[in-house]
């Protein structure tokens, strides 16, 4: 018999030993044990490697082997139940930002993206400023809790209106921005006043942080003045979060004649607005139309925007920005979450958006989205004609496509999932009952035009 069958038939009487004894207990010292089961050292060594590998055993050098505590055996189950009752009731829904249909297999196209394809991404420039960014000797040293002076300068001439970079807050992402908002702004129980549709983040980060999503309704030229107002009235809400710009999912442009009416509505309630501009460096060509915290002097606006998106997904880079003693209820936010943003990615940040590369990127990525966008609605158009797309957008990475009454938008998603399409379901874009059937269809995130008009001719078959 070789010896390690030898020292596996002895770990398994000793095991039958460790049965009849207690936690702590001391096991016979290994001369013992040779001679009780006459074996040599080196299978007593083995054997009792073994069981301490397994949690049965704890060595102690120069005082012998002892019987560990029950329940953490390598055989053992955690029993984690009681975490329920300690919990409370209190819940974090990542439903809104997960697939239910789970990863989608190989082959899949990609129409449920939320960021462009990698070859639109600026991923040589990027990995350029990386590199300078690294060879700073200050690099690795702590930064600045509101962020680098310069970055936030940048951010600052992004919103307008005369921001300082004493008004910015450097951020980890726009996700991260709008949960320090909402956290800061509104106590737990709050009403938030939101789009309907509207972005499935923002939905997640205010019931994250115990808020009530009040949808208020969308027409074509964005969100109605009139119902925000009788929205503001009847809720006592101090939040509102819009997306004014390219907005996600719809794509809806909030209309030039109301975009002062928003602020005026939210500054007489008392209340912020939140304005989520993701969408800065995402437009198709045209003017991109300026932020509405450019007009406001009150301090009632919350600037949000991010490089993510334009950039690269993991550039988790992104701004608040503010007037008041808001800013300073956000910084002490920043503070108790995570102290400060790494310095080398705000450095690369920094050194990408101050290149002449950036502006080319920016460029060469409206002309893709643009090109992208026609070709998608034109497919979809000549495969779907019973399916209309509510609007060629401006700017974003989307376009919002009604389907005919009576559909089930979360059966065609799981449908076109099975012809290996991945499409988003509309109804998690709305806060409450959704107003009718709508896919929200990407542009971005498949690989090139072959491939959207491979996708629309699959969603034939839904």
């Amino acid at each position: 018999m070789d010896d390690s069958s030898t020292s596996a038939m002895l770990a398994a009487s000793l095991r039958a030993l460790l049965a009849g004894l207690s936690p702590g207990d001391r096991l016979p010292s290994s001369r013992e044990l040779t001679q009780r089961y006459r074996v040599g050292p080196g299978t007593v060594s083995r054997a009792i490697s073994v069981l301490a590998a397994e949690g049965a055993v704890v060595t102690r050098p120069g005082s012998g082997t002892f019987v560990a505590a029950r329940g953490r055996t390598g055989a053992g189950v955690a029993d984690t139940v009681w975490q329920t009752v300690a919990l409370t009731d209190r819940t974090v829904d990542t439903g809104p930002l997960t697939d239910a249909l789970g990863p989608p297999p190989a082959g899949t196209i990609m129409l449920d993206g939320g960021y462009p394809h990698r070859s639109l991404r600026a991923t040589r420039p990027l990995s350029a400023a990386l590199a300078r960014a690294a060879r700073r000797p200050d690099a690795w040293d702590r930064a600045p809790a509101n962020g680098l002076a310069a970055l936030r300068a940048v951010f600052a001439g992004m919103a307008g209106g005369g921001m300082t970079p004493d008004d910015v807050l450097v951020t980890a992402g726009g996700q991260s921005a709008l949960s320090m908002a909402f956290r800061a702004i509104a106590g737990p129980g709050s009403p938030i006043l939101v789009e309907s549709p509207t972005y499935p983040g923002a939905l997640a980060a205010a019931r994250a942080a115990g808020l009530r999503p009040v949808p208020v309704p969308l027409d074509d030229d964005g969100v109605r003045p009139g119902l925000l107002a009788e929205a503001f009235a009847m809720t006592g809400a101090r939040l509102f979060y819009c997306q004014p710009t390219y907005h996600n999912p719809t794509g809806i442009v909030l209309a030039p004649e109301r975009r002062r009416h928003v602020v005026d509505v939210a500054r007489a309630a008392g209340a912020f607005v939140v304005e989520d501009d993701f969408a800065r460096y995402l437009g198709h060509g045209g003017q991109v139309p300026r932020p509405l915290a450019a007009d406001d002097r009150d301090g009632t606006v919350v600037y949000v925007t991010s490089l993510t998106k334009p950039a690269a997904p993991s550039l988790r880079i992104g701004a608040l920005v503010a007037r008041g003693p808001v800013m300073e209820r956000m910084r002490a936010v920043r503070l108790v979450d995570d102290f400060f943003v790494t310095r080398p990615l705000q450095e690369a940040a920094l050194e990408l958006v101050s290149s002449p590369a950036w502006d080319r990127h920016v460029r060469s990525l409206a002309l893709a989205l643009r090109e992208r966008r026609a070709e998608l609605a034109s497919a979809v158009a000549s495969e779907r004609p019973d399916w209309t797309v509510t609007r060629l957008p401006a700017g974003g990475l989307h376009l919002w496509v009604r389907l005919p009454a009576g559909t089930d938008d979360t059966v065609v998603a799981g449908a076109a999932r099975r012809h290996e399409v991945a499409v988003g379901a509309g109804r998690r874009y709305f806060a409450a009952e959704p107003s009718g059937a709508f896919l929200r269809l990407g542009f971005a995130a498949a690989g090139d035009l072959a491939e959207l008009t491979e996708a629309a001719r699959r969603l034939r078959h839904v």
